[in-house]
């Protein structure tokens, strides 16, 4: 579904004043914004709390033990191809998105050995959904005839933003419990889905799982083969689209960027002669035309407290019930042997706790993969969602274990080096989250909020939630000016299948 900008100035400072804008957070909603209104003759300036841009797909470098210099990055990210307006923004940087490698597949190992594949499945929707139920050894036809369909007409036929009042008042677990969804498959064919949120089926929407299901499979025909980056995220992402941004005279970008990490913004105050007056941790002030807050959900709560003048008591309240979800573990270890050569690229796991997914960069990533054949060994990394928070230094134990007993060769392996990366700043999707999350626009004509923990009524989620609301931040802003809008794109917004939809219309009726 095509959402066509409208039209209006290709240059709002082409006589010569500038609009000056602040975007707050350099990851992917901040870097989206902050494209959008440089291309149309903003000034902006980007101001990163970290010493490196990406955000929560961030890449930096560090040193192991003998002094060797390696990447390192907050854990596996799959691009998937349903990701239009990411992509979108990365082919400023990078316009073939040649620094992007294609994995042909994305098994799914189970408890019992079992494993799933999204290898060569339809594309078409939903076709593509009942032939992965039917070739999986996860499922039984049996399986198939005992789920409630008119319990999962919902589920089959997903309208967003629709669904959310029909199904975000209820967690993921009842909800398929309540369809008569098989236990077995529910492990593999769902948790994967609600675990990329760190969160339990038990403590996630069900309406945002049901827009997870329409985004990958009924809505899209891409289904879940996905892109990696060739190179760590500094490399292969952020440098060459801050190149891009600051580089002068690049045709169609008429206005500028400045980034200035290693800087927090502490507050925010709309009284005086500037539209906008932000304090940052070293004293400073910085005046702007406008604003865009796309820090993650904490970051934007303490913002705002610190600044009585932002809003109103609704929309304030709004931003301070915001919540993060549990914590999750990135464990990288660097061997100093091999894993076999038919391992994955990527291995997602079901009911393996507290094991999520294992990684073997060198089968994609270009410095782990020099690494790897400098000292004949892998570079694997290991992934842990939703951790309690009493998990302590057993959970690197109980990681390494679950490696040792899918690929046993590990146990064997001497560690050379290895990084632990523990973060709880992801925004959390509990039941009855929905209705109170804040939206892109404020109360301040001039004040946009943006990432993956906004409010927007489209079927995105994830990274493409972040860059959407990025670019619609833009929007909403240079709409005010008279400029030109970008154009945006997502899955459609209802069902593909016009049967699934009747059966689903159906049920509504009965109700």
């Amino acid at each position: 579904m095509r959402y066509p900008g409208a039209p209006g100035l290709p240059d709002v400072g082409a006589d010569g004043a500038r609009p000056r804008a602040v975007v707050i957070g350099a990851g992917i909603a901040g870097s989206a914004a902050a494209t959008g209104l440089a291309e149309r003759g903003f000034h902006v300036e980007v101001i990163e709390r970290e010493r490196y841009l990406g955000g929560r797909v961030g890449g930096w470098t560090e040193r192991l033990s003998d002094g060797t210099e390696v990447g390192m990055n907050r854990g596996f990210h799959a691009f998937f191809a349903q990701y239009y307006n990411l992509r979108k923004l990365l082919v400023r940087g990078d316009p073939r998105l040649s620094r992007f490698r294609r994995l042909d597949d994305y098994p799914l190992a189970g408890s019992d050995g079992r494993l799933d594949t999204f290898r060569d499945l339809p594309r078409t929707p939903p076709w593509n959904a009942l032939a992965f139920a039917l070739r999986s050894p996860s499922f039984q036809l049996r399986d198939l005839i005992r789920i409630d369909a008119r319990a999962a007409a919902p589920l089959a036929a997903v309208s967003v933003p629709r669904i959310y009042e029909q199904l975000d008042h209820l967690d993921a677990e009842t909800f398929l419990r309540g369809i008569n969804f098989p236990p077995a498959a529910r492990h593999l064919a769902f948790e994967v889905f609600s675990r990329s949120f760190f969160v339990e089926p038990r403590h996630m929407s069900a309406a945002e799982l049901a827009t997870m299901f329409h985004i990958y499979f009924l809505g899209s025909s891409e289904g879940l083969i996905f892109d990696v980056a060739r190179d760590n995220f500094d490399i292969g992402l952020w440098t060459p689209l801050a190149e891009y941004l600051t580089a002068p005279g690049i045709s169609g970008r008429p206005g500028r960027v400045e980034f200035h990490t290693g800087v927090c913004v502490t507050s925010i105050d709309t009284g005086g002669e500037a539209t906008f007056r932000l304090t940052v941790d070293t004293g400073s002030t910085l005046d702007a035309d406008a604003v865009v807050i796309a820090t993650d959900v904490a970051g934007l709560r303490d913002i705002v407290a610190a600044s009585p003048t932002l809003g109103n008591d609704e929309w304030r309240s709004r931003v301070a019930e915001s919540a993060v979800a549990p914590a999750f573990a990135v464990l990288r270890l660097w061997l100093d042997r091999p894993v076999r050569p038919e391992r994955p690229a990527f291995l997602g796991t079901g009911n393996l706790h507290p094991l999520d997914n294992i990684s073997v960069l060198e089968r994609y990533e270009n410095q782990a993969a020099a690494w790897a054949r400098r000292h004949g060994g892998s570079v694997v990394e290991l992934h842990a969602y939703a951790v309690p928070g009493d998990a302590g230094g057993e959970l690197r134990d109980r990681l390494l274990a679950r490696l040792h007993e899918l690929y046993p060769e590990t146990a064997q392996a001497r560690i050379v080096g290895e990084s632990i990366l523990w973060r709880q700043d992801c925004p959390r999707f509990a039941p009855g989250d929905f209705a109170r999350r804040p939206g892109v626009m404020t109360p301040h004509p001039r004040l946009m909020l943006a990432g993956d923990g906004i409010r927007v009524d489209l079927p995105v989620a994830l990274m493409e939630r972040a860059a959407t609301t990025g670019w619609l931040a833009a929007n909403a802003l240079l709409r005010q000016w008279g400029a030109a809008e970008h154009s945006l794109q997502t899955v459609p917004a209802d069902g593909r299948s016009a049967v699934l939809r009747t059966l689903a219309a159906r049920r509504e009726r009965v109700r």
